[in-house]
């Protein structure tokens, strides 16, 4: 296994506290942390009560030097003043062996995208909307970066990109991240992008629209992509049609081509049809993505919804989390990633059935972390 040990990286995280008074390894309590959210245990108290509920053979394990591991409070103390930005480090890093080892990931996308966590943000907690890159196969989260707003995306999407492996990879995004500025530092890092294109890029979008509304795109060369998916009461259309036509002429950074995806869905109870069609550009060349290449890109980009953002408010329940002091909202939403991405790469498909069966085999949470019995 190329991938080392996550026990291992969490030890190499600095601790901010003194020496004098400090009881318990900062290794072992973000170990119990992760173990403890394995088995389905959501919050910081109820991780300390997790830590409880076993013997000193476990705490040993854990790497404790006491017999009784840490209560609530201290895990407060250490998730709100911890150096939220090492703590990321460390786990992208570990994110980014995982990516190297697995075979889920050879597409190399990745999704750019902000999530709110709103019942910090109800509490008055700074830095609650995080901005994330989740691997299209795995739903593994690379890294996290947080700010205040929505509006924060267009600045720390940049933040993002610098703690990410650029080459190789196609980073998808929505239109409010398609940015000139972003376009760029992806293509000088060897990546590529799929952008979606609107309104707040009025003239790339009118140049887009031109090639298949103009008065003579008729002439110009196009290819087409189209599936059908019926189920859960409706039957969804889509097409996906690809130009070359604009590479060369526009000055938007590396594009290479320009494409119309028109969605189409029946409600099959009502007969009710809705339609949507939306235009978008990439940096990937013909020989490198047709139309059907990119019509899977962009619907992959949606996982990071229901690998990640869906997970982490129904299963472990981060919307209804009001934590608010200093960096605990990022930190719990960190190891909530942290969990997700690994219960996904040892293969559990299902997050909330994989914490049930941690819960009843709680030595079994501990070797996926590294911990041998």
């Amino acid at each position: 296994m190329m991938v080392r040990p996550l026990i291992d990286i969490l030890a190499e995280i600095p601790d901010f506290r003194k020496a004098k008074g400090k009881r318990h390894p900062l290794s072992a309590i973000l170990a119990m942390a992760c173990v403890a959210m394995m088995c389905g245990y959501k919050s910081y108290s109820a991780m300390a009560e997790w830590g409880r509920n076993y013997g000193e053979k476990l705490t040993k394990a854990l790497r404790f030097t006491h017999k009784k591991t840490p209560c609530a409070a201290t895990l407060h103390t250490v998730f709100k003043n911890i150096n939220k930005q090492d703590f990321e480090a460390k786990l992208s890093f570990w994110a980014e062996g995982v990516m190297s080892d697995s075979s889920e990931d050879e597409t190399g996308g990745v999704s750019l995208d902000g999530k709110t966590l709103r019942g910090s943000q109800k509490q008055g907690a700074p830095g609650t909307h995080l901005l994330s890159a989740v691997s299209h196969g795995l739903g593994l989260t690379l890294t996290q970066q947080s700010g205040d707003h929505s509006t924060d995306e267009l600045r720390i999407i940049h933040e993002a990109l610098q703690n990410l492996v650029l080459e190789g990879r196609v980073f998808t995004m929505d239109a409010l991240n398609t940015q000139r500025k972003t376009a760029k530092t992806i293509i000088d890092g060897d990546g590529d992008y799929v952008m979606i294109v609107k309104d707040n890029q009025p003239k790339l979008l009118d140049d887009v629209k031109t090639i298949f509304h103009g008065p003579f795109s008729h002439l110009l060369k196009k290819s087409s992509s189209q599936t059908l998916d019926p189920g859960h009461g409706r039957i969804e259309a889509r097409c996906l049609t690809a130009s070359a036509e604009l590479s060369g002429y526009s000055d938007w950074p590396g594009l290479e081509q320009v494409f119309q995806l028109t969605r189409r869905a029946i409600i099959t109870k009502t007969e009710r049809v809705r339609e949507e069609t939306v235009y978008g550009v990439t940096s990937l060349t013909v020989e490198q993505a047709g139309p059907k290449r990119l019509l899977e890109l962009v619907r992959s980009h949606w996982h990071i919804e229901n690998r990640s953002y869906w997970v982490r408010d129904v299963t472990f329940g981060e919307d209804h989390s009001q934590v608010r002091a200093g960096a605990i909202p990022q930190v719990m939403a960190a190891i909530r990633n942290l969990v997700i991405g690994l219960m996904r790469w040892l293969g559990h498909t299902n997050i909330a059935a994989a914490c049930r069966y941690f819960a009843a085999r709680p030595w079994e949470a501990l070797e996926a972390i590294g911990i041998k019995n």
